[in-house]
């Protein structure tokens, strides 16, 4: 998720700010929550998620300084990985019990579908656009691209602003919260409500953040209006991943993650009124693509192919 540190675009805490395998099985839908989680590996990936990136993240607030610069930066930078150390480890039990990944998974190769990858990135940013745009007549700031500007001649350009955009926040978060947790949820229960929780969750891993000098979390406040308008804004970022995974995969959500990110760093979206407006679009958003395409809870009615790797 979009999280940002002032004069740089390192993304997972940076300025700019937020399993797959092969068998046919059918996926019954009538279990029991209970059922359809226990030995689903949830458990221990949110445990080392949040375990790795809180571990960190706490030794780069106990270090001080510029989370950009020695001696914070390491443990800031690895912190915004917790999501994929747990995927690692959710993968690494799975493979030495031999268990199939849930019937949600999207398989990582999707072929022509991939391409989706493109409009769902421009949707993103688009909602970013549309609530900055709004904000100025409903009183908020106007949209003003300075800034964005400033930023990325600090990281020497375009391309490594795009490519610290890229690595630092949805590489490092997708194939976790999307490729790994989504799924699970999805077993037992529709993808509104596993958006939404997930969401919760995304929201709660972000808190380290509002106490290291020199981030946007740090800057907006945890108990301010701007502070509680960005962890409001994970739900609906998080019901678009969701969506975009269950399109196409981890590399949709990942668009749509650098979508969202990007052009809220471009356009430093830090008003109150411009953030709740971002929130509002993007409600909107997720409730039509989710609407347009309306799917049982997590039932699975015909065999599904995975993979096993």
């Amino acid at each position: 998720m979009f999280q940002r540190t002032s004069g740089t675009g390192i993304e997972s805490g940076a300025r700019t700010g937020i399993g797959t395998g092969t068998r046919i099985g059918i996926g019954i839908g009538t279990a029991r929550s209970g059922e359809a989680l226990r030995g689903s590996g949830l458990g221990l990936f949110f445990a080392v998620t949040f375990a790795t990136t809180w571990a960190f993240w706490l030794i780069a607030i106990a270090l001080g300084g510029s989370p950009t610069s020695s001696p914070a930066a390491v443990p800031y930078l690895l912190g915004g990985f917790g999501p994929v150390f747990g995927a690692l480890a959710v993968r690494a039990r799975r493979a030495r019990r031999r268990e199939p990944v849930p019937a949600r998974a999207v398989p990582y190769r999707q072929g022509v579908r991939v391409f989706l990858a493109l409009p769902l990135l421009a949707l993103a940013s688009a909602s970013v656009v549309v609530g900055a745009l709004l904000a100025d007549p409903l009183g908020g700031p106007g949209v003003s691209l300075a800034g964005g500007r400033e930023l990325i001649a600090t990281v020497g350009g375009v391309v490594p602003f795009l490519v610290s955009m890229l690595i630092a926040g949805p590489l490092a978060e997708e194939p976790g919260w999307r490729g790994t947790a989504h799924p699970r949820l999805r077993a037992s229960m529709g993808r509104v409500r596993a958006g939404v929780l997930l969401g919760a969750v995304w929201a709660v891993w972000h808190l380290p953040l509002f106490f290291i000098e020199g981030t946007v979390q740090a800057e907006l406040g945890l108990f301010g209006w701007s502070g509680l308008m960005f962890s409001l804004s994970v739900v609906p970022v998080a019901l678009l991943t969701g969506y975009a995974y269950e399109r196409a995969g981890v590399v949709a959500s990942v668009a749509v993650h650098l979508g969202f990110n990007a052009t809220m760093a471009v356009l430093t979206v830090e008003s109150p009124v411009t953030q709740a407006l971002v929130l509002a679009v993007e409600l909107v958003l997720a409730a039509a693509l989710l609407g347009a395409s309306r799917e049982g809870r997590g039932r699975v009615a015909v065999p599904v192919p995975v993979r096993t790797d």
